[in-house]
C-alpha cells in the first residue's frame, strides 16, 4: 500500500502449494461449487450460498477416484470469512432509545466474538462428466463466544457447533445452444450463516424508502451465527437458501444469463420471546404491531455479454434485490441512524434496490 494516500492495495487472491493430493495455501474453498458466487453473473452480493471468491487458507488433501470422481476433506480458516457474528441479545434489553435502535439498524445484540478455537472442516464428493457436474458439501463451525459480561470472572456459554450442507448441480449440452449451461445450487445451515450469506453479500442489511404513512420507511435485519443472554447457552440461527442461473450463447460473440437468489434466516425460539415475546425488547416499544426478526432477500437478475475479440468482454449486469422483513408499525426513531436521516417517525416495512453493473474485462 502507499499508506493510504490513493486507498490503493496489494491483493494475493490465490497463493497455495499442490502435492501428492494436498493442498495447502489460499484457495477457493472445498464446500464452494465451481462458480462459487458467479452462477451466471458479474455481481458479487447473491445470497443463497458460500463464495470464497479471493481464496481461503486452507490445508486439503483431494482424493481422485477416477472416471470423473473426487472427494476432499479440508481444514479452512474460519475467521476470514465465516464468522457471521456471535450476538449477546442482552445488550439489547435497555428500553427507550436503545430498544429503537435494534428496530432501525439491525442492532439486536453485541457481537461477542470470542475469538477462534478450530479451523472449519469441510467435506466434498464431486462428480465432473460431459453432461455437466454434481457436487455435495459439508462444512462444520465452532462457535466460540466471549464473556457474559466485562470480565472472565462473569462466565461464558459453551462452544456450539454449527453446520452446513451445500448441494449443487451443472448442465451442460442442453438442447437450446452450443455452450449454454444451467448452474443450480442450494443450502441449509444452522449456526453457520457464512455458508448461505456469502462474505461479499453480508448478513446484515439496512435499507431505506418512501412511505405513505410516516416521514420514511427503514427494513434493518441482521442473521448471526448463534445468539445468546447473560447466563444462557448458545441459539443457533437456521438458514436455508437456493441460488442459479441459465446462460444462453446467442453466436459466438454474444451470450446473455437470467439468474437468482433466495435466502432465508430463521430466529430460535429463545431469543424470539426474547426480542418479541409479550414482555420482549422489540414488541414493548410504541408503534410495533408485529415483532418477528426472521427475514428473506430475493434477488433476479440479468447479464448479457459482448466480446467482439478474444478476450476482451463487455458486459452490462441488472440486479433487483427485495427484503422481506417481518416487522411492522410506525415508531418514532429518534436519531439513531447510521446515515444522514432525521429524528422522525419510520415505518417498518420490506425494501427494494436496484444495481446496474457495467463491466470491461480484459484477459491476457
Amino acid at each position: 500500500t502507499d499508506g493510504g494516500t490513493s486507498g490503493g492495495s496489494l491483493g494475493v487472491y490465490y497463493a497455495f502449494i499442490q502435492f501428492a493430493g494436498f493442498t495447502m495455501g489460499k484457495a477457493v474453498s472445498q464446500f464452494d461449487a465451481p462458480w462459487t458466487n458467479y452462477p451466471g453473473n458479474n455481481f458479487d452480493g447473491l445470497v443463497g450460498g458460500s463464495g470464497t471468491v479471493t481464496g481461503v487458507n486452507q490445508f486439503t488433501y483431494t482424493a481422485d477416484f477416477g472416471q470423473g470422481v473426487t472427494a476432499a476433506f479440508s481444514a479452512e480458516d474460519a475467521t476470514a470469512y465465516y464468522q457471521a457474528g456471535n450476538l449477546n441479545l442482552s445488550s439489547a434489553a435497555a428500553t427507550g432509545a436503545s430498544a429503537i435502535a435494534g428496530l432501525t439498524t439491525g442492532a439486536v445484540g453485541a457481537n461477542a466474538i470470542g475469538g477462534s478455537r478450530s479451523p472449519n472442516l469441510v467435506g466434498m464428493v464431486r462428480v465432473d462428466q460431459a453432461w455437466g457436474l454434481f457436487q455435495a458439501s459439508v462444512a462444520a463451525h465452532d462457535n466460540h463466544v466471549a464473556y457474559y459480561g466485562a470480565t472472565e470472572a462473569t462466565g461464558h456459554p459453551d462452544d456450539k457447533w454449527g453446520w452446513a450442507v451445500q448441494l449443487a448441480l451443472s448442465i451442460k449440452n442442453i438442447p437450446t445452444g452450443a455452450g449454454d449451461v444451467i448452474n443450480i445450487s442450494g443450502v441449509y445451515t444452522d449456526g453457520a450463516t457464512r455458508y448461505n450469506f456469502q462474505n461479499l453479500a453480508g448478513s446484515t442489511f439496512l435499507m431505506y424508502g418512501s412511505s405513505g404513512s410516516a416521514y420514511g420507511s427503514v427494513a434493518a435485519v441482521t442473521a448471526p451465527d448463534t445468539v445468546f443472554i447473560n447466563g444462557g447457552s448458545q441459539e443457533s440461527v437456521k438458514t436455508w437458501g437456493f441460488r442459479g442461473a441459465y446462460t444462453h450463447n446467442w453466436d459466438p460473440n454474444w451470450n446473455t444469463a437470467i439468474y437468482g437468489a433466495y435466502a432465508a434466516a430463521q430466529f430460535g425460539g429463545g431469543a424470539k420471546n426474547f426480542l418479541c415475546g409479550a414482555t420482549g425488547v422489540f414488541s414493548s416499544v410504541a408503534g410495533v404491531t408485529s415483532c418477528n426478526p426472521d427475514f428473506n432477500i430475493g434477488q433476479i437478475g440479468l447479464i448479457t455479454r459482448w466480446t467482439p475479440v478474444k478476450n476482451l468482454t463487455f458486459s452490462a449486469d441488472f440486479t433487483w434485490t427485495h427484503i422481506d422483513q417481518k416487522y411492522a408499525g410506525v415508531v418514532n426513531a429518534g436519531n439513531n441512524f447510521p446515515v444522514a436521516k432525521p429524528a422522525a417517525t419510520y415505518e417498518l416495512k420490506d425494501q427494494d434496490s436496484l444495481t446496474l453493473l457495467l463491466r470491461a474485462q480484459r484477459n491476457w
